[in-house]
């Protein structure tokens, strides 16, 4: 087996590490069978509750403001999916979508910059959560997002997943071989029953979502977590996480303008 980590960035330190693609393992107890998919990079993590209080409505009234920055450069600054589809399009708003695990210190470190870039959007913009599915220490998180997704949870959840596993350790991290048992017992502080929440990572619509996202990551070339796709058009590249987000502001100004 192939291994499946990467660089990791140290806290302070702007560069991009990423967790690169590898080769699927077996599927873990409780969960569906595993398909290869991409892993990428981290940067500076903010406390829960600083992301908490960071975390934006669904849809917000914040004004359309045009980005500054240099041109963008084809291949360098972006990559131009062919035939590259949105996830999950919606009321034409320009989606973004962010290619993320759990398990992946480079998405937790990204969490305070794209969470504060987040409450900024304008409501013409959505920001999309796919889970990446790289292996037996990933796939049971995949199911749990759409399991919690599934339940209305994740605005509750998300931070405090990352949280448990970067933070206080209380649920196993990358490299480690999770099942539903703990996942579920975590998920059930928020309202549900452990086991109502192992029935929904196990059920045929969550499976459903887990083969719609593989699809998709394949599709729009993921090559590492986190990842920012625009409108399914095109790949987010940057030297950093600040340049990524600008690099997706102006690729959605391009997207306003072409409508």
């Amino acid at each position: 087996m192939k291994s499946r980590y990467a660089l990791t960035l140290m806290a302070l330190l702007p560069i991009l590490a990423a967790c690169s693609k590898q080769e699927a393992a077996a599927p873990v107890a409780d969960t569906a069978p595993a398909a290869e998919a991409p892993v990428v990079a981290e940067a500076p993590a903010a406390t829960p509750a600083e992301e908490a209080a960071a975390e934006p409505a669904a849809a917000n009234n914040n004004p359309v403001v045009a980005p500054t920055g240099p041109a963008l450069v084809p291949g360098t600054d972006y990559v131009e999916i062919q035939g590259g589809q949105p996830f999950d399009p919606l009321d034409g708003k320009i989606e973004v979508v962010e290619v993320f695990g759990y398990v992946c210190p480079a998405c937790n470190a990204f969490q305070s910059s794209v969470r504060a870039w987040k409450a900024k959007l304008p409501a013409d913009v959505r920001v999309t959560y796919v889970p990446a599915q790289f292996g037996p220490d990933w796939i049971p998180y995949a199911h749990a997002f759409y399991a919690a997704e599934s339940l209305g949870l994740v605005d509750k959840t998300h931070d405090a997943v990352y949280d448990a596993i970067h933070a206080k350790n209380t649920l196993p991290g990358e490299g480690e071989k999770p099942t539903a048992a703990p996942i579920a017992a975590f998920y059930s502080q928020y309202g549900v029953s452990a086991e109502q929440f192992t029935n929904a990572m196990n059920s045929f619509a969550i499976n459903g979502k887990l083969n719609k996202a593989r699809q998709f990551a394949v599709r729009s070339q993921i090559s590492g977590t986190p990842s920012l796709i625009v409108n399914g058009k095109y790949l987010v590249k940057g030297r950093n996480w600040d340049d990524m987000l600008r690099i997706a502001d102006q690729l959605i100004a391009q997207e306003r303008a072409a409508k």
